[in-house]
């Protein structure tokens, strides 16, 4: 899941029914940490600084994945060949290390594969 579903679903967006079936269902998460930072960011500004912190805790629930060296190597290198943003190709680029399927709403994705886009 990336930090555009986690905002749909924890700030009670259009799309947070479509993306509860991914976050309350039995398969594990995987969160990087960019996540983090962009799903606090777009809470805080958009809801309150306390829902903010509420929705952290509850994507620790998930396996945070840090960045590395390598995976920064492997995230520019995604990111030309896809001409994905900086985040956006570490998001990526960590679901793709752990075999991880990335589940978002963010048309950036759209026909990558390993990734499905929620509309």
């Amino acid at each position: 899941m990336d930090s555009s579903g986690w905002v749909e679903y924890l700030a009670s967006r259009p799309l947070a029914r479509r993306f509860a079936t991914y976050l309350e269902g039995r398969e594990p998460l995987l969160v990087s940490v960019i996540e983090i930072y962009q799903v606090y960011k777009a809470i805080r500004r958009d809801v309150s600084e306390e829902r903010a912190v509420v929705a952290i805790a509850a994507m620790r629930q998930a396996t945070i994945a840090a960045v590395d060296e390598s995976l920064a190597l492997e995230a520019a290198d995604l990111s030309l060949a896809y001409g994905l943003a900086m985040a956006d190709s570490l998001v990526y680029a960590t679901a793709r290390r752990h075999n991880a399927r990335l589940v978002t709403g963010d048309t950036d994705f759209d026909g990558l594969p390993d990734a499905l886009v929620i509309r």
